[in-house]
């Protein structure tokens, strides 16, 4: 589960290319949490995990305390959080997780992009049973870490899975209520966190041709070229999977 999630964030941040978008998305989530639990990185546990996922993507800190200023700023504007839900070309199931402040905007744009590439959006939550939604977490390994322990003591805390990744970090796969149990678990045993986020892996991925492939991934970029789409995610099986 965890590695091949691992090959798609892979991918798309490939095809984001563009750094100063990359940077926009973090701002935009960045902003929402500081809207939600205030400014202070030591009061909000989801601002500091924010910050830490901003610091390993090569976020520079101005950009990092300007999307916090703006966000206690009363000029700025209010971002809400939005899903959309539909299916691709050849019935590929696609969910659209947004940050926007003009929701009017974002789902005119998310419905074309869906039906220039011959896809059609659906209804909220139509969808949400062809993925589990999880948190998963990327911690520096310390020295002599036995990952079976771990593995077995922090099941009590709603991991599902964990594993050494190729950059020699610890993964970590729970469930989306436990985020905030596992965080709290790697602060209170002095593990530095690297990143922290929610993701929707599929239940069942569909096999797909290359040339359904290249279709879907269209669909895929036009939506994760749009500065209100934070995310993208389907139940398309990876060449590597």
């Amino acid at each position: 589960m965890g590695r091949a999630f691992e090959y798609r964030k892979a991918r798309k941040m490939k095809r984001w290319g563009n750094m100063a978008r990359v940077f926009t998305k973090l701002g935009k989530e960045i902003e929402i949490a500081v809207k939600a639990g205030g400014p202070d990185p030591s009061a909000n546990t989801r601002l500091r995990v924010l910050i830490q996922n901003a610091k390993a993507e090569n976020m520079p800190k101005d950009n990092i305390e300007r999307a916090i200023k703006r966000a206690v700023s009363k000029d700025t504007a209010d971002y809400k959080e939005m899903v959309y839900e539909g299916y691709g070309p050849y019935g590929i199931a696609v969910v659209v997780e947004t940050a926007t402040d003009n929701t009017t905007r974002t789902v005119a744009n998310v419905r074309s992009y869906f039906n220039k590439c011959g896809g059609s959006l659906g209804t909220s939550g139509s969808l949400s049973f062809l993925f589990d939604h999880k948190c998963v977490f990327k911690f520096k390994a310390p020295d002599e870490l036995d990952l079976e322990e771990l593995e077995l003591e922090m099941i009590d805390f709603g991991v599902d899975e964990l594993f050494s990744d190729e950059e020699g970090n610890i993964q970590i796969y729970g469930s989306f209520e436990s985020y905030g149990a596992i965080q709290k678990y790697l602060e209170d045993n002095n593990l530095e966190i690297v990143s922290g986020e929610f993701v929707r892996i599929p239940t069942d991925s569909k096999e797909v041709t290359p040339e359904q492939r290249e279709s879907i991934n269209k669909l895929i970029e036009k939506l994760e070229d749009d500065d209100d789409v934070t995310n993208v995610f389907t139940n398309m099986k990876d060449k590597e999977e």
